[in-house]
Parts: C-alpha cells; structure tokens; sequence
C-alpha cells in the first residue's frame, strides 16, 4: 500500500493513526480540514490507497470528501470516524458510498481490521469488478436480461464496501445465490461464508445458534459452543428470511450491529467481532415494520444498502439460458447426458407466472428429466404424468406426506395454498397470512413433511 490520507482536525487523532500504520508499513499524509485534504489529493493522486475522514470538520462535512472522491477516484477506499454512538451518521457515510466507519476512541484492533479489509480489496481489485455471465465466465448469476446485467453491475459495487446490505426477493428468485456472489466479490472473499435460515431455527435455540452459549447456561448445553457470529469471523454472515426473527432477538441483533459485540448466552463478558451481515427476506420489511413485527431501527440498520433481485416472471428473456444450465447441472450429477429442450417447451414456459421462479423452473425441469429417455425435453414430458393423480402432482410429488386427508377447515385451507404455490412453502405463507415458522409448525404437528 501507499499511502494512507488520514483527515481530521483534532492533532492527537491525526497522530495515533499515523504511529499505527507507520508500524505496519503505510506512510501517511494529513490534513486538518477539507480543503488540505483536496491538496493532497491533487498532489498525490494515485498514490494514496487508503483514506480515514473525520465527519465533522472545520469546513465542512467528512460526507463530502466521500462523494468526491466516489466521483474521481471510484477506487480509493474511504472510511469515516465517527463519534461513539452515532450511528445515524455511520449508515449515512456508508449510503453516500463510504468503504467502512471506525468509532472514536480509535482502537488498535479496529483499525488493523480496517487495514486488512483495505489491503484485501486491493489485492482483489480484478474479482470486484461486475461479474459477467457469459461464455467465458463461470458466474452462477446466469442471464442477459437488464434486469440481471442491472444486478450484477451492483454486487460488483456493493462488493467493494463493507456496509450491510439487504437483499429483497420473493422465494426461489436466488437471495443466497446474490450474497454469495456479493462475499465472492468482496475484501472478504478468503474468508467463510456462513448462511443462516433465521425461520428454520427454533425460536428457544436461535439466540445460542447466533450468539453462542458457555456450558452450563440452559439444560443441555454440555460444552461451550461460539456460535455462528463467531464462525463468521473475518468473513460475511447471511441471514436469510430475517423477518422470521422473534422480537426479543432483534433487540439483541441490533446491539451486536452498533457494538459490533456478542455476549454468548450465560457469558458476562462481550466478545468483539468481524464479520459484514448481508440479511435477505422474501417479505416487505417496511409493511413488517408498520404492522409492529419488526422493529424500525433494526431495519434502518441492516438496510443500509437495499438490493432487490428480479423474480423470474420479470426476465423471462433469460429462460432459454437458465433452462439450458439446469439441465446441464442435472445431467452433471445423474451421469447422463445433456438432453436438449424443444422449442415448444420453451414457448409453453414463457406463458407461465411462476410463483415460485427459478426454484420452481428447476422442479419442473428435473421432473421432466426424470420421465424422459430420449436425448430432448419435449411437451409430453412437461405434461402432467398419466399415472400420477391431481393429488399426487400438488402434493406428494413435490414433498406432501403421501395418504394424510385433511380433516379441518384450516388443513384443507394449508394444503391448497401449498398445492397452489407448487408447495413453495414461503409464499403459501404469504398467502395464508402467518410466518413461515407458525407454517412449518403446522405441517410439523400433522405429519405432513
């Protein structure tokens, strides 16, 4: 690295952190307001990699510094010092396009992260670029459509920080598929990738899954365990279906994002952590918010970056490529050839809405592999199955529990918006106006898997 422009009119600050990356190899420059900061930019240009901005200065606001030099220099890393607590002003260095924020007092420990974090994006400054989905490109994001250029023009910018982001997307459009993708692209790509389905843990369970418990601390906690915070380490987080967490827990998750702390359950002491949240829900966080699930400095916090991904109704352009890279990752796994699709079948699916989007394109895909010998997909193997009953295409075909029969009104009333959805559990949610988790619950308690 270069050098490190460390902005800010209080000396001792200015001082601290030139004595921290004079240790680790980094010159540095100063400058006590904005426009000493402007000259040493004009001065030294390229050769300055990192830069450390005060939010309030003498002449003006750390904001924009930020926003100058998003528009001259789109390459140099910016994180903002902020005093303790204000995390309004944190979010909004990070919306206007800042890398990271650090918080006064300045620690040691937090600004050899954020040099780590600097360093790293340099050295994966190729990978940050937009990734393509083209012959030679091996992104998962498959697709030509605008919407999905629009989408993997803004993991390819949103890689480069290290703001949260969340993802929004009905089931089966690939929220997981984006986070990875937006980890693989980002300073913190040589870290883990830990995802977590915040609506598949129970509710008793889930603040010792996150934030770790000590042995002794409940009934059955028969060793320490750290928790998947802590597995995340110096790597991206991914929770999905964050709507699903219970209230109490968002009260806890938001301390952990301001102090970037944890307390293990029966711990006394907190535990400092590195990790960047990428959240994703298929709900509308904002109507959550309203009708009191979910709590609105908890959704200020995590969207601080907001990504939506397309469902595949919107780009339906992209279906002979999906269809083609579906049917070759079934053939990959089942030994077989690639078969070809007819195209009529790619006109019958261009017809249809698709509840359930990509998910529900690859059930239908693999099904009409499974009954087809030949070497194309044709409309007969799409077809509903002579030998299969109405019962058995909703239902057991796609997951049911073969022979259960309904006996309340409220039974009759799930299975049909399963059968509806395609046994696309979160939408049938959705519809039936309860959590994915009190549905789950449901099919649990009747056996129905």
């Amino acid at each position: 690295m270069a050098y490190c422009l460390i902005v800010d009119d209080e000396p001792d600050i200015r001082t601290l952190v030139a004595l921290f990356m004079k240790r680790e190899g980094v010159p540095t420059l100063e400058a006590a307001d904005l426009a000493e900061a402007r000259e040493q930019l004009e001065r030294h240009g390229e050769a300055i990699d990192l830069c450390l901005a005060d939010m309030r200065l003498p002449d003006g606001n750390g904001l924009d510094l930020v926003d100058e030099i998003r528009h001259r220099r789109p390459d140099l890393p910016v994180a903002m010092i902020t005093a303790h607590g204000q995390v309004e002003a944190a979010v909004r260095a990070l919306k206007a396009g800042a890398f990271d924020f650090i918080n006064k007092p300045i620690e040691q420990d937090t600004l050899r992260r954020l040099l780590r974090d600097a360093r790293n994006l340099q050295a994966a400054q190729p990978k940050t670029n937009a990734p393509t989905e083209t012959n030679g490109s091996a992104s998962p994001l498959i697709g030509q459509s605008r919407a999905m250029r629009q989408l993997r023009e803004m993991i390819g910018r949103l890689a480069r920080s290290q703001a949260p982001i969340f993802i929004q997307g009905e089931s089966g459009t690939g929220k997981e598929l984006v986070a990875r993708e937006i980890h693989a692209h980002s300073s913190r790509a040589g870290g883990p990738f830990v995802p977590v389905n915040c609506g598949a843990i129970p509710s008793e369970l889930i603040e010792s899954e996150l934030f770790g418990h000590h042995k002794g601390s409940f009934t059955g906690a028969t060793r320490d365990k750290p928790g998947l915070f802590r597995a995340a380490e110096g790597g991206t987080l991914f929770l999905d279906e964050i709507a699903e967490l219970p209230l109490p827990l968002q009260v806890s998750l938001l301390r952990v994002l301001q102090e970037r702390r944890v307390r293990p359950v029966g711990g006394t002491e907190e535990v400092p952590i590195d990790v960047r949240i990428v959240s994703a829900s298929h709900q509308d966080l904002n109507q959550a918010v309203t009708d009191g699930r979910f709590r609105q400095d908890l959704f200020f916090r995590l969207n601080v970056i907001g990504l939506r991904v397309p469902p595949l109704r919107e780009r339906l352009d992209d279906l002979p490529a999906l269809a083609a890279a579906i049917l070759g990752r079934l053939a990959a796994r089942d030994q077989r050839p690639v078969p070809g699709i007819d195209p009529a079948v790619l006109q019958t699916l261009t017809s249809q809405t698709f509840p359930g989007n990509v998910r529900e394109l690859e059930n239908l895909l693999e099904r009409a592999m499974a009954l087809t010998d030949g070497e194309w997909i044709t409309d007969q193997a799409m077809a509903p199955h002579p030998m299969m009953t109405a019962e058995d295409e909703s239902g057991s075909a796609l997951g049911a529990c073969p022979g259960f029969i309904p006996k309340t009104d409220e039974q009759h009333d799930v299975l049909a918006a399963l059968q509806q959805t395609r046994w696309n559990r979160s939408e049938a949610a959705r519809r039936l106006g309860m959590t994915l988790r009190q549905l789950r619950y449901r099919l649990q308690k009747w056996g129905v898997e």
